[in-house]
């Protein structure tokens, strides 16, 4: 008669499926491992949803990302639909009325969330691309390339953002969205890069800096392998702060007929609307909606902004004793 051979006591059987639950195991026994990166996209994650301000922020623009992503579909009409009666009042066929030349109000608000959402966003990477390289180039830096650099930033704080805007897109009138998202990017670099080249100047005198030049490291890999990681945070809030600022001036460029006056967007909503009399004829919904969708975008971005602070300043975060 066979016997099945018998096990050491505490010892696993020689068959069957291993033995698994443990923390930080997989199905075969296997250690996992999460790439640092990932564990610390998941903690600044994290926090910025842990944040009331920065969440209410993340679902508004969310949803104003989705319009803009489906705009085809949750329109009711064509944005440049003018088949309708003229001036309309808000009716069951057209939500918010319509236009003096015939569109559909609520069609043109869906629609124009794109054309914002896209230069908001563009020209906000554009400008925050542009001050993280002459910022931390400049806090690094020193000598007569610093001091040049420090009058070329100088010179744009100087000189006043809306009227240096005015000037170049009257120049490049005509020359469509990218022309507007190129004129506020270049525009608005000053600011966040002297904020960077402040952090910069910090961390030029810390100790994993100091050991990477003494190896023989170049320039640009300390300042983009060894002090950018560091400041990632500082960079995350000036794109926020920087795609605000562009949705801003986008409208306003618009709004003073300095765009493409053919594009829908929120800014060319209010320059139609204002050149039509809206206000003088009750239409209130014409300068009232788009309005309305600037403030809520340019909102959004400043509470999720509160979030990122408290990414690298944990005084900041909501619960934080301050100790």
């Amino acid at each position: 008669m066979n016997r099945r051979p018998e096990t050491a006591p505490g010892t696993a059987p020689a068959t069957g499926a291993p033995r698994n639950g443990a923390p930080g195991t997989d199905a075969t026994g296997t250690e996992r491992r999460i790439h640092p990166g990932l564990r610390a996209l998941a903690s600044s994650a994290r926090t910025v949803w842990g944040n009331r301000k920065a969440r209410i922020g993340l679902i508004v623009i969310g949803i104003l990302l989705l319009v803009a992503l489906l705009a085809p579909l949750l329109a009711p009409y064509g944005p440049t639909d003018n088949s309708f009666d003229r001036s309309q009042d808000a009716s069951l066929q057209h939500w918010l009325g319509t236009t003096a030349a015939g569109e559909d109000v609520l069609s043109q608000l869906i629609f124009g969330a794109r054309i914002s959402v896209l230069v908001g966003f563009g020209a906000g990477f554009i400008s925050t691309l542009i001050a993280v390289i002459v910022g931390l180039t400049w806090g690094y830096l020193t000598g007569f390339a610093a001091d040049a650099i420090n009058f070329l930033v100088n010179l744009f704080l100087v000189i006043p953002g809306m009227p240096l805007m005015i000037v170049v897109a009257t120049y490049l009138s005509n020359g469509g969205i990218s022309v507007i998202i190129v004129v506020i990017a270049i525009t608005g670099w000053a600011w966040g890069a002297r904020v960077l080249r402040s952090q910069t100047a910090t961390l030029r005198s810390r100790d994993f800096v100091q050991s990477a030049r003494f190896s023989g490291e170049r320039a640009g890999r300390i300042i983009f392998r060894e002090i950018l990681p560091n400041m990632t945070s500082l960079i995350t809030g000036s794109f926020f702060g920087a795609a605000t600022a562009a949705i801003l001036a986008e409208a306003g460029l618009e709004f003073l007929g300095l765009g493409d006056s053919s594009v829908v967007s929120w800014g060319t909503m209010i320059y139609w609307a204002q050149n039509s009399n809206a206000l003088l004829t009750g239409q209130w919904a014409l300068l009232f909606a788009p309005g309305l969708c600037i403030a809520l975008m340019a909102t959004s971005l400043t509470l999720i902004n509160f979030g990122v602070d408290g990414i690298s300043n944990p005084r900041l975060r909501e619960g934080s004793t301050g100790r």
